[in-house]
């Protein structure tokens, strides 16, 4: 499934996502999306995947859903493990994921790390690949 290209688009795709969720579950999601949001004002809401997300200088910043079982939260890179790895470490579940349990409230606090330390990671990629171009140049 492609990623919606405008964010007016992205909105309203969530807003039916979420309507679809039944009522204890949609809330979980819509104060997950919102803390993502908080932690990352610079970032644009898309619609992927058959699920809500966001993006960061044109990169993924995360992507959640709700499963049968668990909630998921995506990418779970290694620099967003490090950021917490007591707490996020045992929340890993496969590749790139994160899964957190029905039975808990959002973990506020650590998603804001996570999506604090998925943007240094972002921009730090972005830095080097600056940085090289203009190494490039020069010779």
């Amino acid at each position: 499934m492609a990623t919606t290209k405008k964010p007016e688009s992205a909105k309203k795709e969530i807003g039916k996502w979420l309507a679809a969720l039944p009522p204890e579950r949609r809330a979980w999601m819509e104060k997950l999306h919102a803390t993502v949001l908080a932690a990352a004002p610079a970032a644009v809401e898309v619609f992927g995947y058959g699920m809500p997300g966001t993006k960061y200088k044109g990169k993924t910043l995360a992507y959640y859903g709700a499963w049968k079982t668990h909630y998921a939260y995506y990418p779970a890179t290694d620099a967003v493990i490090a950021a917490d790895k007591t707490a996020l470490k045992p929340l890993v579940a496969g590749r790139g994921t994160f899964r957190f349990p029905l039975d808990r409230p959002v973990p506020v606090a650590l998603v804001k790390k996570m999506v604090k330390a998925r943007v240094k990671e972002i921009d730090a990629e972005e830095s080097a690949k600056k940085a090289k171009k203009a190494t490039s140049r020069k010779k």
